[in-house]
């Protein structure tokens, strides 16, 4: 795994449509409740690597509902993508960090990744956070390459179970 952390620029509105693919257009929106936990659910334990219990969803999504984002074909209202998010105080910053990033393989290289990314960070800079970090698996090429375009720089290499991370951070 790898770890990123970054400060990051507000770029995208909250609400809404936008990116189309293979001429499907994107809706775009806020955690609304319990409704969307299932398909938040869904998509990370599709999609990632690492499991998450029912708990550590809940923690994200009732303390920070502000800063989970999901993505639905607008066409048949299918959830193709989500971002979960949290911020708060470290080590004397306010601080974000984005905990989950999806997005259905179909789906992938139509800026709905960056679209995702982009409310959360527009959210937690409003709210003042002072930098965002996350963090990647060095192997996930795709996933390191969109946070660089992002501005994300890499800031360690953190080691679990005798496995490389890497971390960017700006």
């Amino acid at each position: 795994m790898s770890s990123a952390a970054a400060s990051s620029s507000p770029a995208a509105g909250s609400e809404g449509s936008g990116g189309a693919v293979e001429g499907r257009e994107i809706a775009y929106v806020s955690y609304g409740g319990e409704h969307h936990l299932p398909l938040v659910m869904s998509l990370v334990d599709e999609e990632l690597s690492e499991p998450y219990s029912i708990f550590t969803y809940r923690y994200f999504v009732y303390l920070w509902p502000q800063l989970t984002f999901l993505a639905f074909d607008a066409r048949d209202g299918k959830c193709v993508g989500t971002v979960v998010c949290k911020m708060g105080e470290h080590r004397g910053a306010f601080r974000g960090y984005i905990a989950m990033l999806v997005v259905l393989k179909p789906y992938r290289g139509r800026g709905i990744a960056t679209e995702l990314v982009t409310r959360s960070i527009r959210v937690m800079m409003e709210s003042g956070c002072e930098e965002v970090t996350l963090e990647a698996e060095v192997t996930n090429k795709g996933a390191l390459a969109l946070y660089g375009r992002l501005g994300f720089i890499r800031a360690k290499r953190l080691y679990r179970d005798d496995q490389k991370m890497d971390s960017p951070y700006l």
